[in-house]
């Protein structure tokens, strides 16, 4: 199969990776928001249920938007709610607004993604694995950049907000560009008509949106909280622990570059099962070792495994849709979803109980998870 790499489809990566720099400009600050706020690592952790209600909510109503709105306008809408989400977040110094604000740029996060992966799958077809993959390694190379930029704005006294809100200005110069060259993703069936009425899903597919729970949970705590092991274990400062996240964000980087071009070659269940048994790996050394170089080389090496935990999900979720992309998309939601509501704060509360460092046994718990419901799924659709 080939890749075809048209106006729309860098159009659609450029829109992810905005997304993603919101996710992962915001995702190490809960240790410098548990600090400013003077809370606990559990209050701190509700930062996570904050993002996971947004995305539950954004994929419940995900099917009608879509029938209402269609694609096009559901991903400019979400990307309006993530910039207006971070400009709120700047001058947002209570509980009760930063996790409103969460709330909202998750929500409208969750109505871009599901959109862009649905149109994906329609537009590149048996290629689209391979899409969404390389979308994702893009999305992840902008993430990458995000915490450097919201820990030298930290260090350098003007706050971890004045790099998150410069999310909004690229928003706007895409929103522009796509305009002028009438850029449109394609539509989902049924867009502007009566409601189609949705074909039960597959039994495999509960199989793919179980490994998406377990391997968003992992994604989400070593996002959230992988600074403040590194702060508590490995003894660094604030400000590096939040940059340091970005070795994990460069693993995850070459793992979804590598992966896109193999998975037009390899089974994407063997492909998950490789990423899982890497990032385990990993994360083994990163948990284990309290020299600080060490332990960011092992967050960079179970990057390089989470690269492909969520664009191989994400896909085998959708290929098992039975043709019904958008549906998909949005049950995917509430797997993700109750992930990033579940994992961190049970990780947060476990930490407050025996410290983070013990308390992050929880992730290769969540990778147990994951293998065992890809093992079955590939054994489910091995080829006659």
């Amino acid at each position: 199969m080939q890749l075809v790499r048209d106006r729309l489809t860098w159009v659609m990566y450029v829109q992810l990776a905005l997304w993603v720099y919101f996710l992962y400009g915001f995702g190490p600050v809960a240790p410098l928001l548990r600090d400013e706020l003077h809370i606990s690592r559990t209050l701190a952790g509700l930062h996570g249920t904050a993002f996971a209600a947004g995305g539950i909510v954004g994929g419940a109503v995900l099917p009608l938007l879509t029938r209402r709105l269609g694609r096009h306008r559901l991903i400019w809408i979400g990307l309006g709610l993530v910039c207006a989400a971070a400009a709120g977040m700047y001058a947002a110094h209570h509980l009760a607004l930063t996790l409103a604000f969460t709330t909202l740029g998750s929500f409208g996060g969750a109505l871009s993604v599901n959109a862009i992966n649905a149109a994906m799958t329609d537009h590149h077809g048996t290629a689209a694995p391979a899409a969404i993959s390389e979308a994702n390694a893009a999305a992840a190379g902008v993430g990458l950049v995000a915490p450097l930029i919201v820990g030298a704005t930290f260090a350098a006294g003007w706050g971890w907000r004045f790099g998150l809100v410069l999310v909004v200005v690229p928003v706007v110069v895409i929103a522009f560009y796509a305009r002028a060259r009438a850029v449109r993703p394609p539509e989902a069936a049924g867009f502007g008509g009566e409601r189609a009425a949705h074909r039960p899903l597959p039994g495999t597919f509960p199989l793919a949106l179980a490994s998406l729970f377990a391997t968003g949970s992992i994604e989400i705590c070593l996002t959230l909280w992988g600074s403040d092991v590194l702060r508590a274990h490995a003894h660094v400062s604030a400000g590096v622990a939040t940059a340091a996240v970005s070795t994990m964000i460069a693993g995850m980087v070459g793992g979804r570059l590598a992966g896109g071009r193999m998975l037009l070659l390899f089974r994407p269940t063997r492909m998950l099962l490789a990423a899982l048994a890497v990032s385990v790996g990993g994360f083994a050394v990163f948990w284990s070792v309290t020299v600080p170089w060490l332990a960011m080389a092992g967050l960079f090496v179970a990057g390089l495994g989470m690269g492909l935990h969520y664009p191989l999900g994400i896909g085998l979720a959708l290929a098992h849709s039975d043709g019904q992309p958008d549906l998909a998309a949005a049950r995917a939601s509430f797997a993700v979803g109750i992930s990033f509501a579940v994992a961190p704060f049970a990780l947060g509360a476990l930490a407050d109980r025996v410290g983070p460092h013990p308390a992050f046994l929880l992730v290769p718990l969540f990778a147990a998870v994951s293998a065992v419901a890809i093992l079955r799924l590939d054994r489910l659709t091995l080829p006659a």
